[in-house]
Parts: C-alpha cells; sequence; structure tokens
C-alpha cells in the first residue's frame, strides 16, 4: 500500500495548497469530508469542523491548533506526544516563511477556505483561554493570572500531583525513584543547600501547596514563612500545617512577594520566578536578598529557556500561566549577581523534568474520569496538551530547569562556614 493518499476532497485541495510551501504533509489528515491526506502510518489529526480552519485563518500557527484542539474541532488520535513531535520537526524543516510567499499561499488558499465554510468572524475564545486585564505584573494582573491557573480547585492538583502536593521539577536519585520519593528527594536537597535546621528562619516565596514548608518544618526543625497570593493555596497550606501539628512552626501568608517582610536565615523560591516578569525580576531578586540577613542563603528552582519566545510559548501564555517570561539560565545568574546576591551553585535539572512530567502524565490519565467532572471536557483537553508539550520541551532541550543557589554577602565566614552537605 502506498505510503501517502490524496482524495478528492478538502484533504486533496489542503495539499495542493501547502505541500509547495511545507514539503509533504507530516501527518495524516482526515476531514469532515471524508477525505484524507498523508502518509497512512503516520500520526491522526481529525478536523472535524470549519470552524478549526477559521481559528487556523485567524491564529495562525500554535494558538489557533491549540485553540482548534481544546474546543474538539481538531482531534488527535493515538499518541499525542508522537503527533506534535512530527508537526514540530516538521516546523524546523521548513523554517521560517517569507511573507510575499505566506500571501500568495493564502491566495491560492482563499478559495479552498470559501467552500470549506472557514471565511468568517473570528471566532470566540474557548471559555478555558485566559483573560487577564490591567498592567502587566500589577498586583491585580498578578492575582488574577495566577488565580486562572491554580483555582481549578485544590482536588484537580490532588489527581495529578502526588501526596506532597509539590508542583515542580522532582529530583531523581535512582532509576527505580517514584515521583513522589523524587519530590521528597528535591525537597530534602534545597533543606540541605540552604543549611536548615532547627531553629532556622526559612521564607517560601511562592510556596504553592506547602510541600517545601512542610518539609522543612517537618524534617528540619525551621520555621517557615509561606507566602502566596492564591487564596486557595493558603487554605489549603494552613489545613496541612494544623493537620500535622506544625502550627508552632509554620505561619502562612497571603501576600505578594513585594509586600514580604522579616529577616530570615534562608529564602526559597520554587518555579515561581517565571511569573514575576522580565521588568519585574531585578525587584524580585532585591526581594530575596533584602529578606536574609548578611551570609543567608538563597535557593531559586526555576526553569529556563533559550530562542525566541522567551514566555512558555502562545498556548502556554494563553491557556495555562499567562504573562509568563523565561530566559536563559546564564541571564538570571546576572540578574541575580547584579542585585547583590554571590551565586555559589547552578544545579541542572532539565532531564528529571522529564520522568517528573511522565509522573503527572501517569496520574492524569489514571484519574481522567474524575478530572473532567472537576473541570469539564475543554480543560482536560487543555491539560493533556500542557502536560504533552512541557514533556517534549524538556526532553528535547527547549527548555530547561535548574537550582541556583546564592548567598547575601557581609557575613564573617558565609556559605562556606562548614562542609557542603549536599
Amino acid at each position: 500500500m502506498s505510503q501517502r493518499q490524496h482524495i478528492d476532497g478538502l484533504a486533496g485541495q489542503t495539499a495542493a495548497v501547502l505541500e509547495p510551501v511545507v514539503g509533504e504533509i507530516p501527518v495524516r489528515l482526515e476531514f469532515w469530508d471524508g477525505s484524507v491526506v498523508g502518509p497512512v502510518r503516520g500520526p491522526i489529526v481529525r478536523i472535524t469542523s470549519p470552524a478549526a480552519l477559521r481559528r487556523l485563518l485567524w491564529s495562525p500557527g500554535e494558538l489557533g491548533a491549540a485553540q482548534a484542539y481544546v474546543s474538539g474541532e481538531a482531534e488527535i488520535e493515538g499518541d499525542l506526544d508522537a503527533a506534535l513531535t512530527t508537526l514540530l520537526a516538521a516546523g524546523r524543516s521548513v523554517g521560517p516563511v517569507p511573507a510575499t510567499r505566506t500571501a500568495r499561499t493564502m491566495a491560492r488558499a482563499l478559495p479552498l477556505l470559501v467552500r470549506a465554510g472557514a471565511i468568517g468572524r473570528r471566532p470566540t475564545p474557548p471559555a478555558s483561554q485566559a483573560v487577564v486585564k490591567g498592567r502587566l505584573h500589577s498586583r491585580d494582573r498578578d492575582r488574577a493570572a495566577i488565580a486562572h491557573h491554580y483555582d481549578l480547585s485544590n482536588e484537580f492538583y490532588e489527581q495529578i500531583l502526588d501526596p506532597t502536593m509539590a508542583y515542580s521539577c522532582g529530583y531523581y536519585t535512582s532509576e527505580d525513584a517514584t515521583l513522589q520519593e523524587a519530590q521528597e528527594a528535591k525537597l530534602s536537597l534545597i533543606c540541605r543547600k540552604l543549611g536548615l535546621g532547627e531553629g532556622s528562619r526559612l521564607l517560601d516565596v511562592g510556596c504553592g501547596w506547602g510541600s517545601l514548608t512542610i518539609h522543612a518544618a517537618k524534617h528540619f526543625g525551621a520555621q517557615v514563612v509561606a507566602v502566596t497570593i492564591a487564596a486557595e493555596q493558603r487554605d489549603f497550606v494552613a489545613e496541612r500545617v494544623r493537620r500535622e501539628g506544625l502550627e508552632h512552626l509554620v505561619e502562612v501568608r497571603l501576600c505578594d512577594y513585594r509586600d514580604a517582610t522579616g529577616e530570615y536565615d534562608a529564602a526559597a523560591s520554587v518555579e515561581m520566578g517565571e511569573h514575576v516578569g522580565a521588568e519585574n525580576y531585578p525587584v524580585f531578586a532585591g526581594v530575596l536578598r533584602d529578606r536574609v540577613r548578611p551570609g543567608g542563603r538563597v535557593l531559586i528552582q526555576q526553569m529556563s529557556r533559550t530562542g525566541r519566545w522567551p514566555g512558555g510559548g502562545p498556548f502556554i501564555e494563553s491557556f495555562i500561566a499567562p504573562d509568563m517570561h523565561m530566559r536563559p539560565v546564564g541571564q538570571t545568574v546576572d540578574l541575580l549577581e547584579q542585585s547583590g546576591l554571590e551565586v555559589r551553585d547552578v544545579h541542572a535539572l532539565r532531564e528529571h523534568y522529564v520522568r517528573t512530567v511522565a509522573g503527572w502524565i501517569e496520574n492524569f490519565e489514571r484519574n481522567v474520569d474524575r478530572l473532567t467532572e472537576l473541570v469539564g471536557d475543554e480543560v482536560v483537553r487543555v491539560w493533556r496538551l500542557y502536560l504533552a508539550g512541557g514533556a517534549a520541551a524538556f526532553r528535547d532541550g527547549r527548555m530547561g530547569v535548574d537550582q541556583i543557589l546564592a548567598v547575601r554577602p557581609g557575613a564573617p565566614h558565609g556559605l562556606d562556614d562548614g562542609p557542603r552537605a549536599w
């Protein structure tokens, strides 16, 4: 049987328009009129409605495709990761298309789009797409952006994460380590790097569901102030603290990182720095420096990204984490040093994130029926795409994640007054 198949109808017309620009269609495209084009054994992308083409017409590329997928106007059959990987590889092989060539392609496509019923007003964005307003990274806008992502309900995240409720990269110390073991190892690693012990004062900035806060207090005897701007997270952490009997060691505050007060022996921020914005990052770094005593340690675990898109990409920023900003890790080190911190260690964990997300995907698919009951089919589609795309980004090296350890200068001995415990 031929590896490729053109059948009259929308599929054949689509191939006639696209293949002069992109080469052979890399996936098997099936249209609602029954026509098919593409490799027989390729990943299957099924276009079920003219609305999918209309979205791509108004928002070409990643955003329009994501909108069509989460709305159910396009389906991906089988392995989502394989389909995304194939499409990304095809895009990289084609490279940037000149504007003049794009215009000619659109002119050739117009009759097809008219026949397909794709011409019309801009489609309404999916209900799951974020809407945030106001000045970029103002307190109100930051709260709205965080609420969009984190207020899906605590139970939603309990269905995906492990019992530590750590929503960040784990640290796998063996090939057979479980997701929970990797998260506990990561939390202990952070605590050791920060030199925590009985009575140590720790500021946990962007505490999430309290994984580091609980671990540092319960296993290292630290006195912890945890801050978050997500009300549901604050209440969840406070209840965890009560159940663990750690009220004498932990205080949970609903406040912006810019409003944190007090002096501490150490400060940590685990995968929160991506959300403060490019312009505010010096402020963020300055807050961490100011909150620790001279000689105090600061640990930031943060994702990094190289390339032309500094955020998570059009899909991530529209559906998952509005306003996020990432940069190469070296630039983050520069910003921390410019704030007055002295960087002592950078620990890359990229491969660990591939395994971490794989654990989340396993939990997600095992609990998908309950997740659908909680948030509906559209949000489930958003998260299936988010997790698959995230795993691929870390696997392929398009994104990284690092633990950056720094010290505030000024103490007689500082960080090296004892052996490195990690």
